[in-house]
């Protein structure tokens, strides 16, 4: 049964990873509150985890998309035991704790999409994009429902301004254009996250590459172009042609997790024109010879684009304090418990 296995043995050899009689390799395909599904050689099951592994040790939760080994049982629910190094990940800020949330791995492209209404945002596409290239994935901007759009070229152009180096395909689910050019610019038995908003068309997508049904799909509210979530969970959807997908609930909002790779990738022109500046810790505030602020003087790089730049690498750093903070805090707990730990065994000697 192929579930993404032989791609990932080009990342981690699977004889290294002690399996017994009772363990299986398997894939999360299925994320639910304290419940998971995992594709294995025994099929799609159910399974928890392995409470003295995962809450005893700080060990990373499963996601949609990571190899895990699994404990059988063929008389109830698996167990998940391990998880196994992921190649590409992709996480965003859990602003209610203020920690890490790992929402997809081990992908392969990270398929963004907006729709060519009033959901159109750049903004909201600068930071998706920021995302995908800190994830590891291969960003694609897929720009949907060009059937009930008159210039699609503006869109485009929009785009090309700020995505740099990232591929972009304008579809419609519905005319079933610029379908066939996305799915073969797709690798064969390739894992691909989508991305979007409510209402993008994410699930008209996946039945598009599909060619049949195989999620159902929302109708959108004509005054804000805004949609239901069609999808509730995180959940892998293998297809016929061997491309794998992994569908998000839509996001109106996505706070940075850590993304430095990701700013310094997605803004590529910014990182470039710093590299002219005369002073390598140059902050482009009031150092003389700043080629970032004759680039904005010159209108060589626009206003909007900087104060975006700006706001998004904020955020980040915000994003890093938290976590060296929680981790401080983690850290600190551990030793007080561990120090009146051995003041009691001192005391019972």
């Amino acid at each position: 049964m192929k579930f993404g296995v032989e791609r990932y043995n080009l990342f981690e050899k699977f004889e290294e990873v002690e399996l017994n009689e009772n363990n299986a390799l398997g894939r999360v395909t299925e994320v639910h509150k304290g419940m998971y599904k995992v594709i294995s050689q025994h099929g799609e099951r159910r399974a928890v985890l392995k409470s003295g592994i995962f809450y005893n040790y700080n060990v990373s939760f499963p996601a949609v998309g990571d190899f895990v080994v699994i404990n059988y049982n063929p008389n109830g629910e698996d167990t998940i035991i391990k998880v196994l190094n992921r190649f590409s990940l992709f996480s965003r800020l859990d602003s209610f704790n203020k920690t890490q949330q790992v929402v997809a791995s081990n992908f392969d492209y990270v398929l963004i999409l907006t729709s060519l209404n009033k959901e159109f945002n750049l903004k909201r596409l600068d930071r998706y994009i920021v995302s995908a290239w800190e994830s590891g994935g291969v960003p694609v901007i897929v720009l949907t429902k060009t059937d009930i759009c008159e210039d699609i070229t503006y869109y485009i152009n929009a785009i090309k301004e700020v995505a740099f180096g990232v591929e972009i395909f304008p579809v419609s689910s519905h005319t079933m254009e610029g379908v066939e050019d996305l799915r073969s610019y797709l690798k064969e038995d390739a894992t691909i996250v989508l991305l979007g908003s409510s209402g993008v068309g994410k699930s008209s997508l996946v039945n598009a590459l599909a060619g049949k049904q195989v999620m159902r799909v929302n109708e959108i509210r004509e005054d804000d172009a805004k949609g239901k979530h069609t999808t509730t969970h995180r959940q892998m959807i293998f297809l016929e042609s061997g491309l794998m997908v992994i569908d998000t609930p839509g996001m109106r909002e996505l706070e940075l997790w850590k993304a430095d790779s990701g700013l310094e990738r997605a803004f590529e022109d910014i990182d470039n024109l710093s590299k002219h500046c005369r002073f390598k810790d140059c902050s482009h505030d009031k150092e003389p010879g700043c080629a970032v602020k004759e680039a904005l003087e010159s209108g060589e790089l626009s206003y909007e684009r900087w104060n975006s730049f700006q706001k998004l690498r904020k955020e980040t750093r915000y994003a890093e304090s938290k976590a060296d903070n929680k981790l401080r805090l983690e850290e600190k707990a551990k030793w007080k418990a561990i120090n009146k730990e051995q003041k009691l065994l001192n005391k019972n000697k």
